[in-house]
């Protein structure tokens, strides 16, 4: 690994084929998320606008990605009945959607049988992860990169299981 680690925007322009996320908690409390999840919350709106100062630089980069021929995809593992989080978090999923992310969830009850790593991960290309830490109170903790090929192999074959069992957004209600 180089001296100065990439970070998530780097990792993802340097991405040649694939580009897959999987997020394994019922609820997080990451701070630029908190205004439009209380918004959500009081109002029952979220803010779905892919030109919005929240969703802007997400729809961009992952646009961009998608148009150098990266597939992106992410899925995600939920309890049910699931969180307030997770209705707030599938009511914007249309944004991913939009900006050409594929999307599955999978309900924990059918995760059973998955060897899944221990956090939530990124991984590029099959062959660099980043993983990203939560506090118990699922606020940000930092991130950890790892190149090594068990690793890597580990986080392929997890999101895997999960994308093969997961349910496509659309199909997916909340």
């Amino acid at each position: 690994m180089p001296q100065s680690e990439p970070d998530f925007f780097e990792l993802l322009k340097e991405a040649r084929h694939s580009a897959v996320h999987l997020e394994m908690r019922d609820a997080y409390g990451v701070g630029d998320e908190s205004e439009d999840f209380d918004r959500w919350v009081t109002s029952g709106k979220r803010d779905s606008d892919p030109t919005s100062p929240y969703w802007a630089p997400w729809v961009s980069v992952i646009s961009e990605t998608v148009a150098r021929g990266v597939k992106v995809r992410r899925a995600r593992i939920v309890s049910e009945p699931v969180t307030d989080y997770i209705r707030w978090e599938h009511a914007g999923t249309v944004v991913n959607i939009a900006a050409g992310e594929e999307i599955r969830w999978l309900p924990r009850r059918l995760a059973s049988g998955i060897a899944l790593p221990g956090n939530d991960f990124w991984l590029f290309d099959e062959k660099i992860v980043l993983f990203n830490h939560f506090t118990g109170n699922g606020d940000w903790a930092g991130q950890e990169l790892s190149a090594v090929p068990d690793v890597a192999q580990l986080c392929a074959s997890a999101f895997t299981a999960v994308w093969d069992s997961g349910i496509p957004h659309d199909e997916y209600k909340v």
